[in-house]
């Protein structure tokens, strides 16, 4: 069973920068074999995938955030790193950390990230 715990969340200003962080326990060394995607959810909209990242280290991004977030892993630490630039009110969401490889599909509990205007 692999835990998955989000971190880094919080208050910012527009424009303002902030890095979340998706730490992994538990996937026996494992993790390396995961791809691992950073979703969000605002209030009243459905979950949705903003950027995710390969066991090979492939990135991808929704075009809403493509250009100021960057995803990147650390196989090592058993961490995902979400580096958010730029920061606007759509923003504003809880965000959720998951990770999936063969059956296995697991997710964080989410972290709150407010982008005040």
């Amino acid at each position: 069973q692999v835990q998955l715990v989000e971190s880094g969340g919080g208050l910012v200003q527009v424009g303002d920068s902030l890095s979340l962080s998706c730490a992994a326990s538990g996937a026996s060394g494992l993790f390396s074999l995961y791809a691992v995607g950073w979703y969000r959810q605002a209030p009243g909209k459905q979950r949705k995938l903003i950027a995710g990242i390969s066991s090979g280290g492939s990135t991808n991004y929704a075009d809403s955030v493509k250009g100021r977030f960057i995803i990147s892993r650390d196989n090592a630490k058993n961490t995902v790193a979400l580096q958010m630039n730029s920061l606007k009110p759509e923003d504003t969401a809880v965000y959720y950390c998951n990770a999936k490889w063969a059956l296995y599909d697991y997710w964080g509990q989410g972290s709150q990230v407010t982008v005040s205007s």
